[in-house]
Formats: structure tokens, C-alpha cells, sequence
């Protein structure tokens, strides 16, 4: 398990980076001769280290590509977490996942230093590379060991239940605003097709079409997070350019297809409108902080944590959607202003809509919906099956004591030797001559009727019992 830990999310994205990288060079008709210099530069893209090419710094780098080798990673890692693993047992899996991405990471250093003479490639700072490839296999392997027992995560962090009930919210924030950052921008893509297909006039040929395309899924979700910044009313920068609800700012920008959603013309009067998805993010979230924690109007801790950690989780995918590109300069958020943004954003509609819950939906005292009766904990159903593999073995125990029907032939060994049993039995009423209800062979009777006392001691450490 822990090879496969260490060995398939990096072999996966090792082959992805070569046969992109291949597939690019034959279909450009260039030669293999800076291949392994190209995949070396593929691997540490992936992992967002920062590339010099020629005197081009790139820093603005894709994330899809990134997303997936964390999923990857992460659900590698849930995979080998048991319900029973030690502390010991989780610190080898986080070596694991540690272990491959960093031991490809000082090859391709390697390569890239020796490829530096064949292409136009600056090796990247040997920390910076190991810092970046190291932080991100971490969190992933974090994150998937959590996902795999939640419960275990809280009471190790010792985390109150405001606090629990306030994660949860921001992660249901997060993915919210992203969900409405990305239908906006399809909503543009759509208002500016036809700038789509002049971006499209320079591709040439059908694999320079693919590559563009390729090229813009893979930067999609930099545009989504920037287009969060745009929502909340901090604005996004693509060098000179820039653009928010209040106002557009042109200038050069790349020409791909995935920035054709931008807007080029002044701003509408109609674009402040946009700022209703926060506010009802904002709302929605405080609305579930009163459902799912003890939140009170004089003490929204939920829902003041649940605003302050979407904010910096938001601000650190921020931080990696943007970056320096060229001649084009930086492009991204202005991070400080993001952060106190959103942050305002969510505290104060998720004020409101706790207010709004607590007066109307659900009252203080009314029960509340705990974290452990969440959808998430879904995934619970491993440890019950352990439970149930635990204590499956009581039928061997009743197979090796018990007999034909039910009872034990020897209560002394199966108790141990230090029990000491006795029996009084007497016979309170008997007969000379019974009914008889039947014969054998012989002729000898079968009595029907029994009446006797069975008397038993005192066992010890239990109570006196009495049996009639």
C-alpha cells in the first residue's frame, strides 16, 4: 500500500507530462532533442514552480493540471488509512507520499540543469522547487487522510463543535462562490463568441486548435477564482488590464481563448447587480450556521469562523491563480484587498442570515443538526464494517464452549479456574408409582412427572440467585 502511495498518483502525472509534451513536439515538427528538458520543465509546472524560459519568468501557471495530482494523491492516501492506524502507521503514509513526487523532483532538477545548455531553460531554485512540490503532496495527503475519518481529525484537534460547524460552512462558501464565479464566466464565454473564434485564427492547423483548447481547460479554473475577486468587488489584473463590477480598465491581454470572457468596453450599470451572489452566499451560509451549531445573535462564533476561514482558503487559491507572465506583467488578485473583501462579504450577509434564522426558521433552543448526522460522514460505513469483522468471531467462542443445544459441558473451563461453582439439588416430592405414559422393550415404565428443586449457591461477585 504505501509503494502505491508513493509510486501511481506520480507515475500518473509523469506520463500525462510526457505525452503531452511528445504529442506537442511531433505535431510542431520540432526534434527530441530537448525532450527531457521539456518534461523535466512539464513536471515542475505541474507542481507550480515558478520557470524561467530564456528571459521569460512564468509564473502564472495552469491549475487544473495541479487539482488533479492533489485528488490523486489525496484519494491515494485515504485508500491506505485503516480505522485502526496508528499514529505511526499515518506518519508512513505521509513519508510515502513525500517520498515519490520529491525523488522525481531532484531527477528532473537534475535534467533540467543538464538540458539548460540544449534549451532555453533556467533551472528553478532547488528549495524553491523541493518547498513547492513537498507543501503541496502534504496537503493533499492531509487532506485525504481527514476525508477518510473526520470524527478521529476533530478530537485529536480537540476543535469545539462552533469550530467544526464553522469548517464545514466555509468549505460550503468556497465551493459556492466558485460555482457562481464559473457560471458567470460561461455566461460571458457565451456573450463574446465571436472573439472566441478570433483567437482561434492564429492556431493554424488542427493541433495548434487542440493545444489552444487544451491550453484553456487547463487555465480555466485561474480564470474562475479571478472571476470570484471580480464578484466581490475587488477586481482582477492581467497586467495593465484590469476589470471589476465598477469599472474595465483595457489593455494587452494574451490571446487565448479562455480570456475571451473578459469585457473590453466600460462598464455596464447593471454589472453592481453581481454582487447579489456573495450577499446570498453570505446569507445561505449564516442560515446553515444557525441549523447546524448553537450560534447565537450575541455570539455568531460559527459563522464569524466559517467567514474568516473561506477567505484565506479562497486568498491561498488566489496566490496560485495568478502570477507573473511575461511581457505581459502580473496577473492576479490583489491579494490583501481579496481577503478583507470576502471576508466582509461573508461576516456580514452570514450576520444577516443568521439573524434572519434565528427570528423566523430555527429558534434558539430548537435542536440543531450535529455535524456527526452530516452527508459527509458517508464514508463511516468502513468502520462499522470493521466492527462488524471484530465481533464476528463470538460464534467461534459459542462453537467451542457450547454444545448440541446451546449450554456449556464445562462451566469451570470455560470461566477460568478460579470460579468456583456448586449445586444443591433435592427432590421435594416423589412417588413410588407414577402414570405410565409409555414402555420399552422390557416392559419398564417412563415417568412423565418431575418436580424438583434445584438450589444454587451464591456466585461470586454477583448477586444471590434463587432459581425455582
Amino acid at each position: 500500500m504505501l509503494v502505491l502511495v508513493a509510486a501511481r498518483p506520480t507515475a500518473f502525472a509523469l506520463t500525462a507530462v510526457i505525452v503531452i509534451v511528445l504529442a506537442t513536439l511531433l505535431a510542431s515538427g520540432s526534434n527530441l532533442a530537448g525532450a527531457s528538458g521539456a518534461i523535466a520543465a512539464g513536471w515542475l509546472a505541474v507542481h507550480q514552480v515558478p520557470l524561467v524560459i530564456g528571459k521569460t519568468s512564468l509564473g502564472l501557471l495552469p491549475l487544473l493540471p495541479t487539482g488533479l495530482l492533489v485528488w490523486l494523491t489525496g484519494r491515494e492516501c485515504a485508500r491506505a488509512v485503516e480505522p485502526d492506524s496508528s499514529r505511526a502507521d499515518l506518519g508512513w503514509i505521509f513519508g510515502a507520499a513525500l517520498g515519490g513526487p520529491l525523488l522525481i523532483t531532484a531527477v528532473c532538477l537534475a535534467v533540467a540543469e543538464d538540458a539548460s545548455g540544449v534549451i532555453a531553460l533556467q533551472p528553478p531554485n532547488t528549495l524553491v522547487a523541493f518547498g513547492w512540490v513537498g507543501c503541496l503532496h502534504l496537503v493533499a495527503a492531509a487532506c485525504g487522510i481527514a476525508s477518510r475519518n473526520r470524527r478521529r481529525v476533530f478530537t485529536l484537534l480537540r476543535m469545539p463543535s462552533w469550530a467544526i460547524s464553522g469548517t464545514f460552512g466555509a468549505g460550503r462558501a468556497v465551493l459556492r462562490l466558485l460555482v457562481g464565479a464559473t457560471a458567470v464566466t460561461v455566461v460571458s464565454f457565451f456573450a463574446h463568441w465571436s472573439r472566441i473564434g478570433d483567437s482561434y485564427q492564429a492556431a493554424g492547423d488542427v493541433a495548434g486548435v487542440l493545444g489552444l483548447t487544451l491550453l484553456s481547460l487547463a487555465y480555466l479554473p485561474n480564470v474562475a477564482i479571478q472571476a470570484v475577486g471580480v464578484l466581490v468587488g475587488s477586481g482582477a489584473q492581467f497586467g495593465d488590464a484590469s476589470v471589476g463590477v465598477f469599472s474595465v480598465v483595457g489593455g494587452p491581454i494574451p490571446a487565448v481563448p479562455v480570456l475571451a470572457a473578459l469585457p473590453t468596453g466600460p462598464a455596464s450599470w447593471w454589472w453592481p447587480i453581481l454582487l447579489v451572489i456573495p450577499a446570498a452566499v453570505g446569507v445561505l451560509g449564516g442560515i446553515d450556521s444557525a441549523r447546524t451549531s448553537s450560534d447565537r445573535i450575541t455570539a455568531p462564533w460559527a459563522t464569524l469562523t466559517s467567514a474568516g476561514l473561506a477567505a484565506v482558503i479562497l486568498t491561498v487559491l488566489g496566490a496560485f491563480a495568478g502570477g507573473a507572465l511575461g511581457t505581459f506583467g502580473h496577473v492576479g488578485l490583489d491579494l490583501p484587498v481579496f481577503a478583507v473583501v470576502t471576508f466582509a462579504w461573508l461576516a456580514i450577509t452570514g450576520y444577516v442570515g443568521l439573524v434572519f434564522a434565528r427570528l423566523f426558521l430555527v429558534p434558539v433552543g430548537a435542536p440543531v443538526t450535529e455535524y456527526e448526522e452530516d452527508d459527509d460522514y458517508a464514508d463511516d460505513a468502513h468502520d462499522d464494517e470493521y466492527v462488524d469483522a471484530e465481533y464476528a468471531d463470538d460464534e467461534y467462542e459459542e462453537d467451542e464452549y457450547a454444545d448440541d443445544d446451546g449450554y456449556y459441558d464445562d462451566y469451570e473451563d470455560y470461566h477460568g479456574p478460579d470460579l468456583e461453582v456448586e449445586l444443591d439439588g433435592e427432590l421435594v416430592e416423589e412417588q413410588p408409582a407414577l402414570a405410565v405414559t409409555g414402555s420399552t422393550s422390557s416392559g419398564d415404565t417412563i415417568p412423565d412427572i418431575v418436580d424438583a428443586e434445584v438450589v444454587e449457591a451464591d456466585l461470586p461477585e454477583s448477586d444471590p440467585v434463587d432459581g425455582r
